[in-house]
């Protein structure tokens, strides 16, 4: 279980097969990363990169106090894309103008992390740049990085990752090789009870040498057993490959191979499935049944059909089903890039990219209508699940000609999902490269113009934001379009908050007119809100909590959530400012339950901004340093600032605190506030007692890097023992202290065993005293 405060260290997924062999590489690439910052597997596709990349990382994950984190840039169509799919695992949720790779090498400036890149193969360029970058900025940093090609960056150490061992005439009446136990376990769990006989052992052996070891090719084969025997495996690969069988002995190019076991999957499939598996291909990450049968089916496969060759390819092992999810399905990169292949000869790519850029854009508009709503967290957790499948379909609209005003209404339509979600950046991203394709006086274009503006005043991007808002407001008058001025005249009022406050008022009221005019709930919501708070710096927090209690009530009878939280926390400083603070403490708890679900980490900050004004309101002011610290650690991932009409009461509750606590017990609560993880903090501020048992002080021993067992073998190190001496002193395997040898390695940035010596010197008397 883990302990309070303390944050998962990894995002690896769980193996749900068992891994065959691979210890010579698995020992090769730990050396390597003692050795080097950036370690690239290379090889075909299919020959298991992905696997033991994995694997690595998974044994790697106590070299790294800052843990191991991987990045699948398979279903990644844009370049411009990795650093936010980079920053999106790091949660690093920075929504200013900066550029992002900027706001990530600072994020990990002081990290100790091994950073996973998996198929890199199809943005090399792009990869290249960005682990360049990252490594210059932090010194702690790894890289481990899988692709068909090296990323050609200086420093990089390549390990070519061959097929798996395949058996020889030596081996004979020898221990199975590494092919053949794969094809063994893989066969078994589609045929129970299925093993490696002597009837059958010169078969598996000679289908494995015919695949070549690589274990996509293996694991495809295997799941042919459902369906026959393997002589007829073996009879069916040997005629499909009889172009590369000919001419000299020689190893043929793995990728032919594979590409030719590829070709003789689609054989055992029906035209129907075929045809399927092409157009399944215009999908990125997963998909459901829903989307499948909407995109899919048109000209020979009727919709009815589609559940049945759903089934039909998972059962081929062409389709997985998720794990994470078991009603949603996905290709395999390798397999689908093949399914791409298959379309690219249709004539199809443009019609079935334009059908799914359709369901796509249907489901955001849905979304958008349905959001204000009972399931509006559902809403967003699908979003969620489909952001690989909007970003090509958004991206559809980018490069196709004619298609920029659907990739605008669907940007548009996003922008609950964009601001609720800590997507500020990338919405602005999208609007920002569509915006100039299409520049018909629309609508759909004023729609795009005053949620850009929006987004740009969110990120502190005034120099950005006032031409568009003028522009957003010419257009709107233009079109004579009631939202749009609504939003224009909202948009203003942000824009003039800390000017005339009167005019602001009436610029809110007008926008609130308008909304209720048109029937636009959420609008509505937001103008009560933002009525409140200039009710709140008017110094009229009666006024400030009508409002609030109006958006609530709003919000309840239509079963929202989001906007309901916006408005206790906007309610908890007003009922602060009246005095009742332990209600004021309830209503932004609540709140920030409410918003940690949505993953919205602007609305949980704010939160817990308010808690420390009240916690340095009742002299709880030990708590209240803590909650200060805390937010530095929440909202320096954001890249924005605290709202301006709050800055006020920040800077005059933190002073007070000050005053009272004194500078040296000030500071160490506020430093015991940083090392909270937001889940954490959370917790911390759910929670009235100051719990310092969540980030425990930690002793001198304790900062230490290395664990007491790899501190006995560094000293074992120094006294200058090798591997097999430190066994036998230990009387443990030799394997097993080359392993901690290499965790040490790793985790101090060594790279050689007298470095080791040295550091074990210097620290090991301070262990012992403190051990």
């Amino acid at each position: 279980m883990v302990s309070k405060g303390r944050r998962l260290l990894d995002n690896l997924p769980a193996d749900f097969t068992s891994f065959v062999d691979r210890r010579l590489e698995l020992a090769e690439i730990k050396r390597l990363l003692s050795l080097a910052r950036l370690v690239t597997l290379t090889g075909v596709g299919g020959v298991g990169k992905t696997r033991l990349a994995l694997r690595a990382a998974t044994d790697l994950r106590r070299a790294f106090a800052d843990g191991v984190w991987m990045v699948d840039l398979a279903a990644l169509g844009d370049p411009e894309l990795l650093v936010h799919a980079v920053a999106e695992q790091l949660d690093v949720s920075d929504q200013s103008a900066r550029p992002l790779l900027t706001v990530l090498s600072e994020h990990i400036a002081d990290k100790q992390m091994l950073l996973v890149l998996d198929n890199c193969e199809h943005m090399l360029d792009a990869c290249a740049r960005s682990a360049h970058a990252l490594l210059r900025a932090s010194p702690g940093l790894r890289i481990l990085s899988t692709s068909r090609e090296a990323l050609g960056v200086y420093g990089e150490h390549v390990l070519a990752v061959h097929p798996l061992s395949v058996p020889t005439e030596s081996q004979e009446n020898a221990t199975p090789s590494a092919a053949v136990a794969l094809f063994a376990e893989r066969a078994a769990a589609v045929v129970p009870g299925f093993g490696v006989t002597p009837d059958n052992a010169a078969i598996i052996e000679r289908l494995c040498q015919r695949l070549e070891g690589i274990p996509l090719a293996i694991e495809l084969a295997a799941a042919r057993m459902r369906v026959m025997s393997v002589q007829n495996l073996l009879t069916r690969l040997d005629d499909r490959f009889q172009l590369l069988s000919g001419g000299p002995r020689t190893m043929p190019h793995r990728q032919q191979t594979l590409r030719a076991l590829m070709d003789w999957s689609r054989d055992l499939c029906s035209p129907e499935e075929q045809m399927l598996w092409g157009r399944l291909s215009v999908f990125y990450g997963s998909f459901d049944l829903g989307a499948a049968e909407e995109v899919c089916s048109l000209g020979g496969l009727p919709r009815e059909s589609i559940l049945d060759l759903l089934i039909q390819l998972v059962e081929k092992s062409i389709l997985v089903r998720d794990e994470a999810s078991p009603d949603r399905y996905r290709l395999l990169e390798t397999i689908r890039q093949y399914g791409a292949e298959l379309l690219s000869g249709s004539g199809e790519v443009t019609p079935l990219r334009r059908r799914h850029r359709d369901y796509y854009e249907g489901l955001v508009v849905r979304a958008e209508a349905e959001w204000f709503g009972e399931h509006q967290l559902e809403w967003t957790t699908r979003l969620w699940c489909e952001h690989a499948n909007i970003r090509a379909a958004l991206d559809f609209c980018r490069t196709e000609p004619g298609e920029a005003e659907a990739g605008l209404r669907m940007a548009a339509a996003l922008r609950m999902y964009w601001l609720g979600s800590g997507l500020i950046r990338e919405g602005r991203g999208w609007l920002d490269r569509l915006l100039p394709l299409h520049t018909k006086p629309t609508p759909v274009r004023a729609k795009a113009m005053w949620l850009n503006t929006w987004l740009s005043l969110l990120q502190n991007d005034e120099a950005t934001a006032l031409p568009m808002l003028k522009a957003s407001r010419a257009l709107a008058e233009q079109l004579g379009d009631t939202s749009a001025l609504a939003y224009v005249a909202q948009i203003t009022g942000l824009a003039e908050f800390r000017g005339d406050l009167p005019a602001t008022v009436a610029l809110f009221d007008e926008a609130l007119a308008h909304h209720r005019a048109v029937g636009d709930l959420m609008g509505v919501a937001y103008a009560l809100i933002r009525l409140a708070t200039t009710s709140i710096l008017l110094d009229d927090a009666d006024r400030a909590l009508a409002y609030c209690e109006e958006c609530a009530a709003l919000s309840a009878s239509h079963g929202e959530t989001w906007f309901k939280a916006h408005a206790l926390w906007m309610m908890g400083i007003a009922v602060w400012r009246q005095g009742d603070h332990r209600r004021a403490a309830a209503l932004e708890q609540e709140s920030i339950q409410v918003k940690a679900a949505f993953h919205d980490q602007v609305g949980v900050a704010i939160g817990i901004e308010v808690l420390a004004w009240i916690a340095a309101t009742d002299r709880q002011s030990e708590r209240a340093a803590t909650l200060f610290g805390a937010l530095e650690t929440i909202w320096r991932p954001t890249g924005m600032s605290l709202f301006n009409f709050m800055t006020s009461y920040h800077d005059e509750c933190q002073q007070r605190t000050q005053e009272i606590l004194g500078d040296q017990r000030y500071e160490s609560a506020f430093g015991h506030g940083t090392r909270f993880a937001v889940e954490a903090a959370i917790s911390f501020a759910l929670d009235d007692k100051l719990d310092s048992a969540a980030v425990p002080a930690k002793s001198e021993a304790e900062s230490c890097p290395l664990t007491r067992r790899e501190m006995e073998i560094a000293e074992l190190v120094a006294q200058g023992l090798s591997n097999k001496e430190i066994a036998a002193a230990l009387v443990i395997a030799p394997r097993t202290a080359e392993g901690h040898v290499e965790h040490i390695l790793a985790k101090l940035g060594f790279t050689s065993r007298a470095q080791i010596a040295a550091w074990a010197v210097e620290h090991g008397r301070q262990w012992s005293r403190n051990g």
